[in-house]
């Protein structure tokens, strides 16, 4: 009879240890789902679509995911990152967003405009992060960059575009007629153009544009401007990103200088530029981020938030090969070797 009482008093105790694990499975899962720490903490989701390859959307990219890294999201860790390149195709862009929905992701990061309105256009429930927007609302992202109030929130890209075209003028203090050059179906583009266009006449000089469909149309594009102008501004556009080096290859040829919306197309050929740090945007992006996985914010209470520094870059081999001098007070920006 006590060797039955002992057994059943074995099994009453291992009933009793295998209670105490299951509510140490449950409060895993439920850790799980909040994201905190453990051993079978689940992995959270982030989706990045990037809508091409170039430096500037690269470097934002880079710096997002160093934001997180130093904020304790780290890769195959705390969270998988699952990183996609639309390669500049929208029915690629497509497939990618809706990937993202169909894995539920956690979050989503948007890399320029294009990107950030496909995947917006799919999902009204996963938080969306962009970054490389000129402008927020225009895109029809937001109902305003002040209050974002749905899904959406990130970093613009916008330009100082008056002081960029400050800067033509004092490399180019000649110049009566400044042509402009940008991608007729990008949002972004067009709005910094309008916008230069403003500048240039408030300047008192001649606005003369051309713009490209796609990268197939640059060379053509910039052949035909250079006769119609004296030097050229090429916002941060992304066509025209990707095909500086041919861009470069007509206007360098026909000693026609051209200021560019970033330093990664300035190192590409172009001869100077005020512009935003991309890296710097995209860590911007990536402490947005943090908080959103956090749980201390949502994209619709998060303000648009811009750069705040700009730095100078001119491109020296440029400027030699078209046989411009630099101001002194310049020349410490002047990127040797360019």
């Amino acid at each position: 009879m006590k060797k039955i009482n002992r057994g059943l008093a074995l099994l009453t105790v291992v009933a009793m240890m295998a209670g105490v694990a299951g509510c140490g499975a449950n409060n895993s899962s439920n850790s799980s789902s909040n994201g905190t720490d453990g051993a079978d903490t689940k992995k959270l989701n982030i989706g990045i679509v990037q809508y091409m390859e170039h430096s500037a959307l690269d470097s934002a990219r880079e710096g997002f995911m160093e934001a997180l890294k130093d904020n304790g999201y780290v890769d195959g860790e705390k969270i998988t990152i699952d990183l996609q390149n639309a390669q500049g195709d929208q029915s690629n862009l497509s497939t990618i967003s809706d990937r993202f929905v169909s894995n539920k992701a956690d979050l989503v990061l948007a890399i320029a405009t294009p990107a950030a309105q496909s995947i917006a256009g799919k999902t009204t429930e996963i938080p969306i992060l962009a970054t490389a927007v000129t402008d927020f609302e225009s895109a029809k992202l937001v109902n305003s960059n002040t209050a974002p109030g749905g899904n959406v929130s990130g970093t613009t890209d916008m330009n100082p575009i008056k002081e960029q075209m400050d800067l033509l003028v004092k490399l180019v203090p000649g110049a009566k007629k400044v042509g402009v050059m940008y991608t007729s179906s990008e949002d972004n583009s067009i709005l910094q153009a309008k916008l230069a266009k403003e500048a240039i006449e408030k300047l008192g000089l001649t606005y003369v544009e051309a713009t490209v469909t796609n990268s197939n149309d640059v060379q053509q594009a910039a052949q035909s401007i250079v006769t119609q102008c004296d030097a050229i501004y090429v916002p941060t556009d992304n066509t025209f990103a990707s095909a500086m080096p041919v861009v470069s290859g007509v206007t360098t040829k026909a000693k026609i200088p051209v200021i560019c919306g970033e330093s990664g197309m300035v190192d590409k050929g172009g001869l100077a530029t005020l512009g935003i740090n991309y890296r710097d945007l995209g860590y911007q992006t990536g402490l947005m981020a943090v908080k959103i996985l956090k749980g201390e914010a949502t994209p619709a209470t998060m303000p648009i938030e811009g750069s705040k520094n700009f730095d100078f870059a001119i491109n020296g081999a440029v400027a030699d090969e078209i046989g411009l001098k630099i101001p002194a007070d310049l020349e410490q920006y002047v990127i040797k070797g360019k």
